[in-house]
């Protein structure tokens, strides 16, 4: 497919002008941010498995019933996706104390949250992405009261669903966040679920070491950035032969042994 017009350049994706009206092919990146880019960099092949992670995830959430932008996936690193008006709030699921919330509250990282706590933030990279309450949402009408139940109520349920999908690879989902968009029908228009889900915005911890196999790694320095990506696409079952193509061959059991920071086995 010949590229479009491109319409928009973010931190891990570019947008183009899609094949139809109403669409857009969202293009992955490699490049690699931290504390609001201040910290740049590249992941290697990162935008090659967060595409294939990304419409494993949405492909299954569509199932359960979860509306989303996502139509199909066109190759390595695009998909082409439904045009929306992206609602300016970030939605973050918590279900363990790490990252922001633990220096702001005082919490040792790792320490479980007696039940799912939902944060919102303000889609602003000059403020930092300010947290913000629902309050603030109401007041300065970013989105309705209809818009925000249907948002919290589809954020729970993508919450319970991928906790479990991640626990049945022992993948421990500590937190997340996603964002939506506005599908419009003429004067209508629904809340869908729109942007990524990939380990750019999850914070995964393997459940028997706690070992880190997300962006983390690399907002840390801890290395292994590439591995950890793939092996969690390689536990969903999404790497196989035919996707290590030139300068992405990945020698699984050498590479995830590193991670864990065991010797890899000689051959």
């Amino acid at each position: 497919m010949s590229r479009r017009r491109q319409i928009y350049e973010g931190k891990a994706k570019i947008l183009y002008e899609g094949p139809e009206p109403g669409t857009i092919i969202q293009y992955f990146k490699d490049d690699a941010t931290a504390f609001n880019a201040e910290k740049q960099g590249t992941i290697n092949g990162k935008g090659v498995i967060n595409n294939r992670i990304s419409e494993h995830v949405f492909a299954r959430l569509a199932h359960i019933g979860i509306p989303t932008h996502f139509i199909r996936r066109l190759n390595m690193r695009e998909q082409l996706v439904r045009q929306v008006e992206i609602v300016p709030i970030e939605v973050v699921l918590r279900n363990v104390a790490a990252g922001s919330i633990c220096k702001r509250l005082g919490l040792e990282e790792g320490e479980p949250l007696p039940h799912t706590l939902i944060e919102y933030y303000y889609k602003d990279d000059a403020l930092g992405d300010p947290l913000i309450a629902e309050e603030h949402i109401a007041c300065f009408n970013w989105a309705s009261q209809e818009e925000m139940h249907d948002i919290s109520s589809m954020a729970i349920r993508i919450n319970d669903f991928l906790c479990g999908m991640f626990a049945a690879i022992d993948i421990r989902l500590v937190d997340f966040k996603l964002e939506f968009g506005r599908l419009f029908d003429g004067d209508y228009s629904r809340v869908i679920l729109a942007d990524e889900i990939s380990p750019d915005g999850c914070r995964l911890w393997d459940m028997k070491s706690g070992e880190k196999l997300d962006k983390d790694r690399f907002r840390r320095d801890l290395g292994g950035e590439e591995e950890a990506y793939r092996e969690v696409a390689r536990r969903l079952g999404l790497l196989n032969e035919e996707d290590n193509g030139p300068g992405e061959v990945l020698d699984l059991s050498s590479h995830r042994s590193r991670l864990r920071g065991t010797p890899p086995v000689k051959k």
